[in-house]
């Protein structure tokens, strides 16, 4: 895969600092993706260090969104240039659900069954919260947040109801 280097001034949109996207690497990423729509798996580099990150289009833009973690107090540096590596990223993105949470969700039918009638961008958003969670203990307090959030209880993810 073809890395593309390039440099970029750091901009906002709401809260969320993102940088454009050359057209000539957008036609290559799209030939090295197979795709030009939906999201296309990305990885490189932002000012020298690595990251990994998924490129969207939003609002007829495509977007390269800088998060804190590709770039230390981004959404203090709005107005710098930055260095950005990108090559396409075939490695599969998915991300396994907790065995605990499918044990809690098979205790609780109506759970269940409210969770498989989400959109599959909606189980993925609380698939990747909980599989995101860094101890064991803060996994066993969100799963009831989540069981809940599923049976209208409780907010959860961000959200008032599934």
């Amino acid at each position: 895969m073809k890395t593309y280097l390039y440099k970029s001034e750091l901009k906002i949109i709401g809260v969320n600092p993102y940088v454009d996207v050359p057209e000539d690497l957008l036609q290559s990423l799209f030939v090295a993706s197979g795709k030009t729509k939906g999201h296309i798996p990305i990885t490189g580099k932002v000012n020298g260090n690595p990251y990994t990150q998924t490129l969207v289009k939003f609002s007829g833009e495509w977007r390269l969104y800088i998060n804190t973690t590709m770039l230390k107090n981004s959404p203090k540096r709005i107005g710098e240039i930055i260095e950005i590596s990108v090559r396409f990223d075939p490695k599969p993105r998915t991300i396994e659900a907790p065995a605990q949470f499918i044990a809690a969700l098979k205790k609780e039918k109506k759970a269940q069954m409210v969770f498989e009638t989400l959109s599959p961008s909606r189980q993925h958003e609380i698939i990747r919260y909980l599989a995101g969670l860094k101890s064991d203990t803060a996994l066993q307090k969100n799963i009831p947040r989540a069981i809940n959030f599923l049976l209208g209880k409780e907010r959860f993810v961000g959200r008032e109801k599934p």
